[in-house]
């Protein structure tokens, strides 16, 4: 029989990676009573750094004053907390509440029955399928929040720009306005409106859902400004299936609503372009326009662009 500590030590570094699911898959399968904490840490420490994560996103940082190397190293923190949390004492208490609800009992009992009831012995096969079933349903909701999640700006926007270029087109703008505003709403791409089950809304500009709406929303906290005051409030916005329909959404919107028409033609007069949004009450944020001509003169922008530039040629950069 294995031992549990052994069992623990090997999946310390795969606690948050989910290919580490299928070691313990075949772990489940050979020795059941070893598998049994260790993937109650395991799951504790990703449901850890899951809720850490949605902590900071919910902080409505300013996109300006953040970077990609705060991004990976913030990250990188979270990650290592998540495991030490779960690792040490008793953590959350979520892997010993698994623990007892798959038939087994907690840590402090674990040394001593190698993890699972010895009076349970007919749980075991069940708690295995359930294992089986719990770390599937984990892999796939992984697999939809992370649908479309670009490394870094220059994905981004190498991503983005076919389609981007051709909405740019339709509204006479350049390519590099309407990354611009799309990187401003999403922060490059990493914070898109989700789903309860953690599925990407693709929603790329912010766009609410309001009663003509007919397709699929999602809830979520937003800020909106009130006499220049920021308010944080819950919101409907519009859902999409991908950010090629989220583009050509968007094309529609500007392109056909009256409020939008002193917007459309600006080329690469980028701040020009926000202003006209603003006045049509895209925005309620005073200073919208000023970011997005921001992003747009930003190195990270540039850097992007002639990155894109050397690899494929796209129009009206």
């Amino acid at each position: 029989m294995a031992d549990i500590g052994n069992v623990a030590a090997q999946t310390l570094n795969t606690w948050t990676d989910l290919s580490g699911f299928s070691a313990l898959r075949h772990q489940a399968d050979t020795d059941s009573n070893a598998a049994l904490p260790a993937v109650a840490k395991q799951f504790e420490s990703m449901f850890t750094e899951m809720l850490l994560k949605s902590m900071r996103e919910a902080n409505f940082g300013d996109p300006l004053f953040e970077s990609q190397a705060t991004d990976a190293w913030q990250d990188m923190y979270d990650q290592q907390l998540s495991l030490n949390l779960s690792q040490h004492g008793k953590g959350l208490g979520i892997a010993d509440l698994l623990i007892h609800q798959l038939g087994g009992h907690g840590q402090g009992d674990a040394s001593k029955t190698g993890g699972v009831d010895p009076n349970a012995a007919g749980l075991v096969d069940n708690w295995k399928q359930r294992l089986f079933d719990l770390a599937d349903a984990t892999q796939s909701a992984a697999r939809k929040a992370l649908a479309w999640v670009p490394q870094d700006a220059e994905a981004f926007v190498r991503e983005l720009a076919p389609q981007a270029s051709i909405v740019a087109k339709e509204l006479g703008l350049s390519v590099r306005t309407v990354l611009a505003q799309a990187a401003l709403e999403t922060q490059w791409g990493k914070h898109m409106p989700t789903h309860a089950d953690g599925s990407s809304s693709f929603n790329l500009f912010g766009i609410k859902a309001g009663g003509g709406w007919g397709g699929s929303r999602v809830n979520v906290p937003t800020v909106e400004y009130e006499g220049g005051i920021a308010v944080r409030k819950q919101a409907q916005f519009r859902s999409y299936q991908s950010t090629a329909e989220s583009l050509a959404d968007y094309a529609d919107l500007i392109g056909k609503d009256p409020r939008y028409a002193s917007a459309l033609g600006h080329g690469d007069d980028v701040l020009g372009y926000a202003r006209a949004l603003v006045e049509g009450g895209y925005a309620t944020d005073p200073s919208y326009a000023g970011k997005v001509a921001a992003i747009a003169n930003s190195s990270v922008m540039r850097q992007a662009l002639d990155a894109l530039k050397k690899s494929v040629g796209v129009p009206n950069l």
